[in-house]
């Protein structure tokens, strides 16, 4: 049998949101809510978090996550999950985003099954429709462009694909949904490599991936993105919890 981790890349530094992992939601960490909602899933055989800051350490450990410190150089969540992991025994790793306190446990069991079920695919991904020409046109929203088998053909901040014949459309669009599955050996590869043109450009690091040629297999979900990035998406998440047990329960 596969042994699958997922880990939570989490930095206490923050542009927009300082502290990020350690804000209070319904009196516990963000962090926490991210950690329980993993703990659902049932394709991981255990669940980490990777950090370089004492105070997130600390937190962590007093609600029972197991921590891995690591070193306070990497330019990404990816790196620091690959320092994370190299001595750990796992054949797929689970890039799980830290600010995602509502994050869907299914997802995750998801990507892990597809990166299963396929040996030709080097990481997995999902992607969700878009429902509105906001969406589609805001760069903050990543879209992505699949081949017939489900193999990412592009991910942009742009408006893609474009629809020539009716431009305002947004029919067969797709956002990305920033969840990952690697293979191990693919994982510390990637890591090796340095930031690509595409990857730089857009800031979107799976593109690193595309220009050297890895295959990403791409899901499609139900699943809704509720990320906090703002003291604004920090509001909007605390009232949608606000007496709304279930959130916890989901």
């Amino acid at each position: 049998m596969l042994s699958v981790v997922g880990v939570i890349p989490a930095r206490y530094g923050s542009s927009r949101l300082p502290g990020k992992p350690l804000v209070d939601l319904q009196g516990k960490p963000l962090l926490y809510h991210v950690f329980q909602r993993c703990l659902k899933a049932r394709s991981l055989s255990r669940v980490l978090i990777a950090t370089d800051d004492d105070r997130i350490h600390k937190a962590a450990r007093e609600f029972g996550a197991e921590v891995v410190m690591t070193g306070r150089e990497h330019r990404s969540g990816t790196d620091r999950i690959a320092e994370a992991v190299q001595d750990i025994d796992a054949d797929l790793v689970i890039n799980i985003q830290g600010d995602e306190p509502l994050i869907d446990f299914r997802a995750i069991d998801q990507v892990v099954q597809l990166l299963k079920e396929d040996d030709a695919a080097d990481m997995v991904t999902l992607k969700a429709p878009i429902f509105s020409e906001e969406d589609l046109l805001n760069p903050n929203v990543v879209k992505v462009v699949t081949d017939e088998r489900g193999y990412a053909l592009y991910f942009s901040r742009a408006p893609i694909p474009f629809h020539r014949a009716k431009p305002q459309s947004f029919d067969d669009c797709y956002r990305h949904i920033g969840l990952y599955a690697y293979r191990r050996g693919f994982l510390m590869q990637f890591t090796k490599w340095t930031p690509s043109t595409l990857e730089r450009m857009e800031d979107l690091e799976q593109l690193r991936a595309l220009e050297h040629g890895a295959r990403i297999k791409v899901g499609l979900t139900g699943a809704s993105v509720f990320g906090i990035d703002t003291p604004e998406d920090l509001e909007r998440i605390r009232k949608m919890m606000e007496g709304n047990s279930k959130l916890f329960e989901a």
